[in-house]
């Protein structure tokens, strides 16, 4: 066999190879005119579509159709004008008109005299890998621009976020979750009179050589904090060195990022120590006008009661009037300087709770005959039964269950039915007082329990000073219960509490 291809002769092989080849290959006339095609092979024709007699003559830029601009066009003109090698790929179209990339391998043939006769360009079909590279790159070009658009957002939301820290009225503090502080803002360097540099990278306790190694903060961030994220207006007091005595409303929020931001502790400071001052004024105010006034009320409460027993039989209508009124107004006026009196107890912590066994169910039942008794035209209805006996303090007890049954009074012009309604519930005690008035707001419902809060509502119908609600509450929370409301505007209201049956005592001491 090897014989007989050594007899064969050179040309005959080469165009053997040529023809048996899966890469296309041409080879133009570098001495005719316009540097024509003069061979192809059939690989080349498969690879272009077009049939031999369609390509022989033709120069090869009929391959890029009308897609003349190419810069690869220029690098092939001038590898040919200089008789050199060259390598590109160039969009060529098939007969069809498809697109395909065309990789062309360019070469010089030369005679003995070193002139340039032919050149063979050998091409491949790398469309594919083509279409992949262009894919990556526009993954590429994508991904570049959505991280700068992402850095630029980021910043942006930097800025923007600063802008809004900065002009928040509060001390920010950013931890990790070492506490380490990680930044702060300026309210809070300008508040504790620190700078940023004996404050980043180190702990929250050892700051200002240890003036935040306060018990109440490291509580709320080891204790309260993980079991109970956020943690909302929890109130500490503590005596800087260098500021003083501060009383601080701490707000601290876990937040739990992925990543660069992960396990970060968002940490708000209120300095409410001048608004605690003032309203320590205003309670002191209260309670020392709340004493003066009640000495000559006494008085003219003894002076009425005097005139009750003096007045003459043959009195005038108008006067009889006229003393009634008196009467009824300074009974009114002697219920608010109680109230003051109970509410100034409560916010000095001095409230006296006398603690007994009483029988609830009969202090309700004898409760709601001496409203009716006041009010003849309600329709208050007593439903269920403790059937027990309670631990606590009957009379204010009394107070909080006259105060919620008045209110459903007064607050239902449009309707006389109040009910009452008790139960026991585990170790509790309940009472709801339901009644079909006016209603409460939704946004207004957890604030009507605060300090001389009226409901928008009822500010001008009807007199009050918004503290019932308020000693109510702070009365059943100093009981060991719970005080709340559910109401729908229209519709009416249903106040309800709990009271532990043995007040927090044993069982045994019962």
């Amino acid at each position: 066999m090897t014989n007989n291809f050594k007899n064969i002769p050179n040309q005959l092989v080469l165009a053997t190879v040529l023809e048996a080849t899966n890469t296309g290959i041409v080879i133009t006339d570098n001495l005719l005119p316009d540097n024509p095609i003069i061979y192809c092979n059939p690989a080349f024709e498969q690879l272009s579509g077009y049939p031999r007699d369609e390509i022989i003559g033709h120069n090869c830029r009929f391959l890029q159709g009308k897609d003349r601009d190419q810069a690869e066009r220029q690098k092939i003109r001038s590898a040919i004008d200089k008789g050199e090698n060259c390598v590109v790929e160039i969009r060529n179209y098939t007969k069809e008109g498809k697109l395909f990339y065309n990789e062309l391998y360019l070469s010089p043939v030369k005679d003995e005299e070193g002139g340039i006769t032919h050149f063979v360009g050998v091409q491949n079909d790398v469309t594919s890998r083509k279409k992949v590279e262009q894919a990556l790159e526009f993954n590429r070009a994508e991904t570049e621009q959505k991280v700068m658009d992402r850095t630029r957002m980021l910043k942006e939301s930097e800025e923007y976020l600063s802008s809004i820290i900065e002009t928040i009225r509060e001390s920010l503090v950013v931890l990790d979750r070492d506490y380490v502080i990680l930044d702060v803002n300026n309210h809070f360097l300008n508040t504790f009179k620190v700078t940023i540099n004996e404050t980043k990278g180190r702990t929250l306790y050892d700051l200002g050589n240890g003036q935040w190694d306060i018990p109440e903060l490291k509580k709320m961030m080891t204790e309260i904090l993980p079991t109970n994220n956020p943690v909302l207006d929890y109130e500490v007091e503590h005596e800087f060195p260098h500021i003083g005595k501060k009383t601080m409303l701490l707000n601290a929020h876990r937040v739990e990022f992925e990543g660069q931001f992960k396990d970060r502790i968002l940490l708000a400071i209120e300095d409410i120590t001048e608004r605690k001052a003032i309203e320590q004024r205003k309670d002191d105010f209260l309670s020392i006008a709340s004493h003066e006034l009640k000495t000559p009320l006494t008085t003219i409460v003894g002076f009425m009661q005097l005139m009750s027993r003096l007045m003459p039989e043959n009195a005038s209508p108008k006067f009889v009037s006229a003393f009634d009124k008196t009467g009824t107004h300074v009974t009114r006026l002697n219920q608010l300087l109680s109230e003051l009196l109970d509410m100034s107890k409560i916010q000095t912590g001095n409230i006296e709770l006398h603690k007994d066994l009483f029988d609830f169910d009969r202090m309700v039942g004898e409760t709601v005959e001496g409203l009716l008794a006041a009010t003849p035209s309600s329709k208050i209805s007593v439903e269920g039964s403790t059937g027990t006996r309670v631990y606590g303090d009957e009379s204010h007890m009394i107070q909080v269950l006259t105060n919620l049954i008045s209110n459903a009074i007064k607050y239902s012009p449009d309707s006389d039915e109040v009910n009452v309604h008790l139960s026991q519930v585990s170790n509790f005690v309940k009472v709801s007082v339901t009644d079909r008035g006016m209603g409460i707001h939704a946004d207004e419902l957890k604030k009507i329990f605060g300090r001389f809060y009226r409901v928008r509502s009822t500010q001008k119908s009807f007199p009050g000073m918004g503290i019932g609600l308020y000693i109510c509450e702070q009365i059943v929370k100093n009981h060991g219960g719970t005080l709340w409301a559910e109401s729908k505007v229209g519709e009416g209201s249903t106040f309800s509490f709990t009271l532990p049956i043995h007040g927090g005592r044993e069982n045994g001491d019962v």
